[in-house]
């Protein structure tokens, strides 16, 4: 099945409440915004710190991944300017296609989130950074500046971000002891 098609599919979802919900969505995705803050309140318990640490290292891994690495070099145009017909609801983004970089940092938060959580994190928290970013992922297809394979290798991309930025926390947290005395390193995940 074409991209395109799927992407038309979707468009027939449209009504006027999805619509300022689906931009509402996808402008808290912008520039990964939500997922620093995230991890900035985390850095405020001596108990989440590692895990925000790892949440902001993951959303930065993504960035340059995303918009430093893979879209200059894959160059993949946009369903928009392929099919100019559909009215964008958001502004032209800029840059290329390929990976969609909301939903790369959305999942390379929730990655650290869920990589990490043994036992620290709280289950709703994942929960919710899980639901929020498969929201932002859907975002980018229902207002059509990104193709179904662009979310999907945001999604890949982003879980293994958000993994290795966990591996990455835990390896310093290990090499230099700082992490409260409570708290463990076992299996390679803060925990």
């Amino acid at each position: 099945m074409n991209e395109l098609t799927i992407l038309d599919w979707i468009q027939t979802l449209h009504a006027p409440v999805l619509d300022q919900l689906m931009v509402a969505v996808s402008t808290i995705g912008n520039l990964g915004l939500v997922w620093i803050v995230l991890g900035c309140v985390l850095l405020f318990s001596k108990r989440y710190r590692p895990v925000g640490i790892g949440v902001i290292v993951a959303v930065a891994l993504a960035g340059i991944a995303t918009e430093l690495v893979l879209k200059p070099l894959i160059m993949r145009p946009r369903p928009c300017d392929v099919n100019t017909a559909v009215t964008l609801l958001v502004s032209h983004p800029h840059g290329s296609s390929f990976p969609s970089g909301h939903t790369c940092g959305a999942f390379a938060a929730f990655g650290a989130l869920l990589f990490a959580r043994k036992p620290q994190i709280p289950h709703g928290l994942t929960i919710a950074a899980g639901i929020l970013a498969i929201c932002i992922a859907f975002s980018r297809l229902y207002l059509y500046v990104h193709y179904p394979t662009d979310v999907l290798g945001g999604i890949v991309l982003g879980l293994v971000l958000g993994w290795l930025a966990i591996k990455i926390v835990t390896a310093i947290q290990r090499k230099t002891g700082w992490w409260t005395a409570h708290s463990t390193c076992k299996h390679g995940t803060i925990s």
